[in-house]
Order: structure tokens, then C-alpha cells, then sequence
């Protein structure tokens, strides 16, 4: 069978028993459908935990070896790809570069449906070599039914250039065997609109993402405990954000938490180590590039110093 031509077999195509009279339901016997049924996204990350553990590690290291990460998908999981992307640089004051998002059809394919554009293989192909991918990058293939043409010509192309490749789906793998170096398959079952992978595929396709960019950004030293202590103080909210966190972590008042914050340029992780360790912007700068930007290893290598 050609899974790429014949997609009715695919569990993300499947009629879903438990919602064939869907147009019947009242209102709150919607929701309820719904949450029963959103449910099944918990069990399924779950079940692939140790996949995506890899994926973490291995992307992890990637970048610490200055590759980047790149989503690639067509429609909504190309869209969810280009959120996970865009929402790092406010979160952990990475450059735009380091993750980023590939959707068929481009930036109009965000606002606009474009489902058309992904069955043309040879653009996933391109979009890899228009980016200039090589064996330090990985690329993390979305497609929840695991067939799109678009996503498959990314994902060989990105192989031929030695790039680690990483395949979500939402397909068991012998319905659509894929060949990658990670193969994470999240397993939601039928949707309660049959084929609408906008839904429950979406939705645990969205966890995924979120376990994945931030336990890299954790691995590479992003965070203090839970704290987002490399935020991009932008905005008034974030600005805010970083004062409580300074105020919480050194017991400083909130106008020598204010002092503070201003002394490092408004780096959270540098007026920590400054505070604590008494070094000026210059001292604390060249702490944390010593080691790569982790705060705690710089404080544990200082105090051991």
C-alpha cells in the first residue's frame, strides 16, 4: 500500500465510536465528549517518554555544539511548530536563529489556509537547503498522520546533509514507517470530528513541543530551579517577572531588586551572580561565558575556585 496516496487506514482518519452522534450532543455533553476524550493525550506522552527524553538530549547537545533546531510542518502542525519556534527568544533570550519554525507556504500559511502546499515534497526538500542545514542542525519532522509529502522531503533531505532527524506523528509506525534517527509517535486515536488532527493530534502535539524546547533550554542551562532566570525583559510584564524573581531569590527589596536589574542590563542570571558572588557586569559576564551561560555550574566552579 502506498500510505501516501492512501490514507483511510490511518488511525488519525478513523471514525471515533464514541462520537458518531456528535450533532445530537447537547452543549455540555460536548465539553464532556471533549474532555474524556482529551484525556487520552496524557497517556499517550507517556507512552513515548523515553522518545522524547532522547529528542531533549540529543538536541540539547546539538545546540551546545552550536546547531540549531527547526520544526517542519504544513498546516496546523506546521503552525504549532512556528509558535514552539517563536515563543523561545522571549522565554530564554535565545536568538531567533537557534529554533525555528518551517510551515509550507511560509508566513502566509500562518493566517491563511495552505493544506494545498503540503504535497509538494520537493519544497520540504528546498526549505532545508534555502536554510543551509548541516550535520550539527537537527529537524523535527510534525505530521500527524505522518504522510505529508512536504514533511518527508524536509526530513530525507535534512539525512543527505548528516543533520540528526526527529519524527512526531500520530500514527503507530507500522501504518507509516518512517526512517529517522528519533521516531516519537503519540497515539490519541480517532478524532471525535473524524480526520480533523486540528483536535486531539493538535493538542498533544502542542505537549510535545513544550516538553521538548523547554527541557532543552533546561539541559542547556536556560533555568535556576524553575525560574526563567535568562528571560528577555521587554515589556512591562516581564519586566515585573524578573524583579519578583530577584526579590524571591535574594531577598532584596523591590527597589534593590530595580537597582540591580538595571546594573546587569537587565539580565536576570548576571544580577544573580552578581549579587551573590559580589563581582561587577564585567566579572559575572565572563563567569557565565566560561560556561556557556549555566548559572548554577558557574556558582558550583566559583565556590569550589
Amino acid at each position: 500500500m502506498d500510505y501516501l496516496e492512501k490514507r483511510d487506514h490511518l488511525l488519525t482518519e478513523q471514525i471515533n465510536p464514541s462520537s458518531r452522534n456528535l450533532d445530537q450532543l447537547s452543549p455540555v455533553e460536548l465539553v464532556d465528549l471533549f474532555n474524556r476524550e482529551d484525556a487520552k493525550t496524557l497517556k499517550a506522552i507517556a507512552q513515548a517518554r523515553l522518545e522524547l527524553a532522547q529528542a531533549i538530549e540529543v538536541s540539547a547537545k546539538a545546540l551546545g555544539r552550536g546547531g540549531r533546531l527547526f520544526y517542519v510542518g504544513a498546516g496546523t502542525s506546521g503552525r504549532l511548530g512556528v509558535l514552539d519556534a517563536a515563543e523561545c527568544p522571549p522565554t530564554f533570550c535565545t536568538h531567533p536563529d537557534l529554533v525555528q519554525g518551517i510551515v509550507a507556504g511560509g508566513v502566509a500559511a500562518l493566517v491563511r489556509s495552505s493544506e494545498n502546499l503540503e504535497d509538494r515534497k520537493e519544497d520540504g526538500a528546498s526549505a532545508i537547503t534555502q536554510r543551509q542545514i548541516v550535520d550539527k542542525d537537527v529537524i523535527v519532522g510534525i505530521s500527524a498522520g505522518g504522510t505529508t509529502p512536504f514533511v518527508h522531503g524536509a526530513l530525507e533531505a535534512a539525512k543527505k546533509c548528516g543533520a540528526t532527524t526527529i519524527s512526531l506523528t500520530c500514527v503507530p509506525a507500522e501504518q507509516v514507517p518512517i526512517i529517522v534517527d528519533i521516531d516519537i509517535r503519540l497515539l490519541t486515536g480517532p478524532e471525535i470530528l473524524a480526520g480533523s488532527t486540528r483536535l486531539k493530534a493538535g493538542t498533544v502535539t502542542k505537549m510535545a513541543l513544550n516538553i521538548l524546547s523547554t527541557g532543552v533550554m533546561v539541559r542547556l542551562g536556560k533555568v535556576y530551579g524553575n525560574r526563567m532566570v535568562d528571560v528577555s525583559v521587554t515589556n512591562r510584564k516581564l519586566h515585573d517577572r524578573a524583579l519578583k524573581m530577584l526579590e524571591d531569590l535574594t531577598e532584596l527589596s523591590r527597589g534593590e531588586a530595580e537597582i540591580l536589574l538595571e546594573s546587569s542590563g537587565k539580565r536576570v542570571k548576571l544580577a544573580l551572580l552578581m549579587h551573590w558572588k559580589a563581582l561587577d557586569v564585567q566579572q559575572g559576564q565572563q563567569l557565565l561565558d566560561n560556561h556557556q551561560g549555566n548559572l548554577r555550574e558557574a556558582l558550583q566552579v566559583y565556590d569550589q575556585s
